[in-house]
């Protein structure tokens, strides 16, 4: 269980938190618009309606004890870049901040910010991959670079194993899960038979897997 500081209650924000709280995280939520937070108090332990750019007002919120602290603010950046800033001042142990805009980033990692997230972008590149892809159940973005995917059994997998269709080696992709009907097959070894009906979970480059499946 860890301790998360949201500040900003916009609908990315409300998502966050909530979902932190299902996962049995505790979360303070903090937002100065007082319906907001009036609506979103019974679903929380934690809730504030403060100015959070108000130097004094953050430092009460005790800043330094939070795990994570979210910047989540929407459309106010002058907002998110002054808090950003503030909180790093006062000892935040990791500021991640949302962005909507390269330049909006840019200036959040110099001040203050130890990471940006860019919801509305991540979220357009995502559908557009999923959308594109012929052979594509979902996948996961790790780095700019890497992505763990959920792929069908390609039509030339079908029947063989996962050494005789060596895709590590050909592709640099590392196959990690089978998802079956009646369960899992967890790390497969390389005497595995792929089968039609199989979901194989891979990571690898995105660009090197796309060309997988889109052949």
């Amino acid at each position: 269980m860890k301790n998360f500081l949201v500040i900003g209650m916009g609908r990315f924000g409300q998502i966050l938190a909530r979902r932190l709280i299902e996962l049995r995280n505790n979360v303070m939520i903090v937002d100065e618009d007082a319906d907001i937070i009036n609506e979103l108090a019974p679903h929380f332990t934690n809730a504030q309606i403060c100015d959070c750019t108000n130097p004094d007002v953050l430092r009460s919120l005790g800043v330094s004890s939070f795990d994570i602290c979210f910047v989540t603010i929407g459309e106010d950046f002058q907002s998110s870049l002054e808090i950003s800033s503030q909180l790093k001042e006062m000892g935040a142990k990791r500021v991640i901040s949302k962005a909507n805009r390269e330049i909006q980033a840019k200036f959040l990692l110099r001040n203050g910010a130890d990471e940006v997230v860019y919801p509305d972008r991540d979220m357009a590149e995502k559908l557009a991959v999923r959308c594109s892809a012929s052979n594509l159940f979902d996948f996961i973005e790790l780095t700019p670079e890497y992505s763990i995917f959920e792929i069908p059994t390609l039509h030339d997998w079908e029947g063989r194993t996962i050494g005789n269709v060596n895709v590590r080696r050909r592709f640099g992709i590392n196959i990690l899960t089978i998802k079956k009907e009646n369960g899992e097959v967890i790390v497969p070894t390389a005497d595995y038979t792929f089968e039609k009906e199989d979901h194989v979970i891979i990571m690898g480059k995105k660009n090197e897997v796309l060309r997988l499946i889109s052949r």
